[in-house]
């Protein structure tokens, strides 16, 4: 195998499953391995995603790396306009690597963790929102700032329910782009659990300060 596409696949590998996934398990975790869900099937939704960098790595091997990047519009909530975006702003730093005796899996590193972060950023942010819905549903005394200055602390101190809602949402978001319906489901009912735990937080919070 070439020693280049050797390295990348092990990259695809690590940094997708990092912070996210039990290798080999079906067992989806928070940003630390005490926090984990299992949920069958996960780990085929996942090996799907990596497949979709490893067995286009020619198009990054080439230099295509706008055509790579534009290749993830089959998730779900990602646009050829976001993909644009991240290639935009990849693209001075891109510039400044070539060339770099790092350059092939550095950039390839850039390149992954920006699709992987846009991906999770956009799904967590509509988890988020959602809970700000249920919260003002129970109740109007609580302000859209209280609401965020609670909801920040507990991304500040990385709470358990926020940091496994994090991944549970991105899990849902692959289970729908690869037609998993039945996990796309249990995601689904799990992320509605852990969003009304998030929402008991903040309305507890609320009282007592």
């Amino acid at each position: 195998m070439n020693p280049d596409l050797e390295q990348l696949y092990e990259a695809t590998d690590n940094l997708i499953n990092q912070q996210f996934y039990m290798g080999g398990s079906d067992t989806i975790i928070g940003r630390t391995p005490e926090v984990q869900l299992k949920i069958k099937n996960s780990g085929q939704i996942i090996q799907k995603f990596k497949d979709m960098f490893n067995d286009n790595l020619n198009l990054f091997l080439e230099g295509k790396i706008k055509d790579f990047i534009l290749l993830f519009d089959k998730i779900k909530g990602m646009s050829i306009n976001d993909l644009m975006e991240i290639y935009q702003d990849m693209e001075l730093k891109l510039e400044a690597l070539r060339g770099s005796e790092l350059e092939l899996v550095v950039l390839y590193t850039i390149v992954l963790s920006s699709i992987v972060t846009q991906i999770r950023d956009y799904h967590f942010q509509a988890s988020i929102e959602e809970i700000k819905r249920r919260i003002r549903k129970k109740s109007k005394k609580i302000s859209e700032q209280e609401i965020q200055e609670i909801l920040n602390g507990l991304f500040m101190r990385n709470h358990p329910h926020i940091s496994i809602l994090y991944n549970i949402s991105y899990i849902d978001a692959l289970a729908e782009s690869f037609n998993y319906s039945k996990v796309a489901h249990i995601c689904k009912i799990q992320k509605s659990k852990y969003m009304n735990r998030i929402v008991e937080l903040v309305l507890g919070k609320s009282k007592s300060s």
